[in-house]
Parts: C-alpha cells; structure tokens; sequence
C-alpha cells in the first residue's frame, strides 16, 4: 500500500494537489509510477466544502471516508482551516465504506450499530473497523456493543467523535452520502491488512478516590453524596470557573478529565462538559453508572506527551515494524490543555513509522485502552496504523 497526504485552504487547492498526486510517484516508487489511490479520507472545517469536494474526488473513483471537524492534521502540522485528504492505493477487496443514519427510535444507535457490525462481518472473516459518527449526544457504549455484538467480542474499533466544539455539531460522509445524525464505517480486511492502534491518555491521577452516588447517563448528580459541582470545585477550585456566568448550563473547562475506574486495566478518562446551575449537577463526555469510583486528574506535562507516544513505539517495536499510513483521533480537550505541546504529541506520533498521516480533533474518541474491549472514551488521543500484508 502506498500513501499521501494532501491539504489545502480550499477545494480549488485541494484539486490542483490530487491531480499533481495523481501524476507523480510516491517518494520511493520507482521512477514514473502512477499514484492511484482507491481510499480517502477527508477531514476539513466548512461543511459547505463536503458536495464539491465528495464530487471531485468520486469523479476519480476514490472511496471516501469523511468527517468534519475544527481542526485537523497531517504529519506536517496543524490545518486549523481548511481541508486534509490521506491517499492511499489500497487494493479494493480489502475495504468496504458504511454510512448509516440514526433514526429517531431509542434503540438507534444500538440497531444501527449492528446493522454495520453484520455488514462488516459478512465482508470479511476478520473484520476491524475505523468508525466515526456525528451527534455527540449518542451513547458511545450502545454504539460498541452494537458492533461487537454483530461483528465479534473482539474486533477493533478505533476512531473519532466528528463535530466543531461551540455547538458540537458535526457531518460524515462518503460519496454520495452524508449526515449529521449517523455513522460512517471503513471495515477493512484484517487477513490482508495489519491494523495495529491504541488509545491512550497520559493523564496522571490526583487526589483520593471518590464514588458517584447519583447518576443518570452522562450526568452525574452527586459524588460522595454531595452535589457533583461542590465536589468537582472543591478540587478544582478556578481551574474549573468559566466566563459564562449564566445560569441554566454553562459550559466547563474540560482541561482535567475524571478518571473513571473500570473494571480491569486502564481508567477510562471523562471530561466534564457542562454544569447544570440549578441542581449542580455535572454533565461527562460519557455514560457513567452509579456507584462507579474515580480520581482527578494533575495538570497535563511533558510526561503526559512521553506516554502517548511511548504508546505507538512499543506497537513499533513488538508488533508492526512497519506501516503505511497513520490515522490519529485526538480530543479537542487536549487542544485547551495542552496548547502547543498537543503539536509535539502529534509529531512524536508520526514520527514513529515516519509515513503519510492524517487526523482531526475529536469530540470523544474510540479504542482500546488495554487488552479489553474497545469503548469511547474523552480527552485521549486513539491512533492507529496500517500495513498491507
């Protein structure tokens, strides 16, 4: 398989760089080798791009996977505007492109999940599945058992909340297709392709351990039999103060997450998103269970970048000295609580198997943290790397 990375301000650059794609070799191709690309991915900001750009590149018989996003990145740098493609020739046997809408019914996500989990079963053996969905309000939990219940307990899911981060709103597409209340698959043939990922936070703990004696969903309504908010301030205390002084929600700082224990492994990193004024209730990046323990997390550092890239190294060094092509899924939340450091972590990432990358800034973020099953998680960055056999 060989890869490319392409970005551009506008759809009009984006053309002039796929046709110069199109018609020069890979870097380490033989001299005069075309470059024809079966797959891409297209991450970009202006959803008014997503019709022109979906048309342009379908007109060269490309698959595409696309989400929109704030930010996104290829293994030269940020793109805060714009648009980024990721190219690569892989043999078309070996993939297979899903779009689903959720419908209105409470057990959408669910159904639609297994919809795209049998799909992808029926297409291969040994099915692993890149995924990114719009509406950050569904249930990531329901979403992986739906997969995994269709596809098998052990299937890899890794991929990216898509959606901006002031009304977190969002798009998947593909080339004929796009919505924002859906899910969009690249099931990809794991006896024809390598598909080795992780997700991973960094994050320190900090403080003693507390329970979540109320919840429901994604809010949570006291901890330690206190009001969530007077707990998470106490610990907190400006760190978690925001400019709007409104009342009713009021979005938080999401720069520490809650470290949410599981019942083996790694904890699993939620941020807080919003505060319910009148109740002091909280509201997570995730589902929550009543009676479930976690600790605060330390103000992110250097260590928390050594341990993410740390992660993709020793996949390198144990399991795929080689690949490529990279796909990275980093919360928006480490945008704020890393600042230019998140520039560094992305680097360091990219650096590891040195080949083409692409990526955007997630609004929760799917993988696997350990040897357990995949889930969605927040303020955690899930990559993942690709070799054909």
């Amino acid at each position: 398989m060989k890869a490319k990375s392409i970005k551009g301000s506008s759809v009009e650059e984006i053309k002039i760089a796929l046709e110069h794609s199109l018609v020069n070799a890979c870097p380490d191709d033989v001299v005069g080798r075309s470059f024809q690309p079966t797959l891409a991915f297209v991450f970009l900001t202006r959803l008014e791009d997503i019709d022109i750009i979906t048309a342009m590149i379908d007109a060269k018989g490309i698959s595409i996977f696309g989400a929109s996003t704030s930010d996104k990145f290829t293994e030269e740098g940020m793109e805060p505007e714009g648009i980024v493609v990721l190219l690569l020739d892989i043999n078309e046997v070996n993939f297979k492109i899903i779009l689903k809408d959720f419908n209105a019914a409470p057990a959408s996500v669910y159904e639609t999940a297994c919809e795209v989990g049998r799909s992808g079963k029926d297409a291969f053996d040994h099915p692993a599945f890149i995924i990114s969905a719009a509406n950050f309000k569904i249930s990531g939990e329901e979403l992986i058992k739906g997969l995994l219940d269709k596809a098998g307990a052990h299937v890899k899911v890794i991929g990216g909340m898509a959606g901006e981060a002031v009304k977190f709103t969002g798009c998947v597409f593909t080339n004929r297709a796009k919505t924002s209340n859906g899910l969009i698959a690249l099931v990809l043939d794991e006896n024809k392709i390598d598909v080795k990922g992780k997700a991973v936070s960094g994050w320190k703990p900090a403080g003693t351990e507390k329970k979540i004696t109320k919840s429901e969903g994604a809010w949570i309504y006291t901890i330690d039999n206190e009001p969530a908010m007077d707990v998470i301030k106490k610990f907190l205390g400006k760190d978690i103060e925001t400019i709007d002084k409104s009342k009713g929600l009021v979005s938080l700082n999401i720069n520490y997450p809650l470290q949410v224990q599981r019942e083996s492994g790694n904890p699993m990193m939620l941020p807080t998103l919003l505060w319910n004024t009148e109740d002091q209730s909280v509201m997570l990046g995730g589902v929550v269970k009543e009676g479930a323990k976690f600790r605060f997390s330390l103000p992110p550092d250097f260590e928390v970048i050594d341990t993410v890239i740390e992660s993709s190294r020793e996949i390198r060094d144990k399991e795929l000295p080689e690949a490529d092509a990279m796909l990275i899924f980093s919360c928006i939340g480490r945008q704020s609580s890393l600042g230019p450091l998140l520039l560094s972590e992305l680097e360091g990432l990219a650096d590891t198997w040195n080949k083409p990358m692409a990526g955007f800034l997630s609004l929760g973020e799917f993988g696997k943290l350990d040897d357990s099953r995949p889930e969605l998680h927040g303020t955690t960055v899930s990559w993942v790397a690709l070799k054909e056999k």
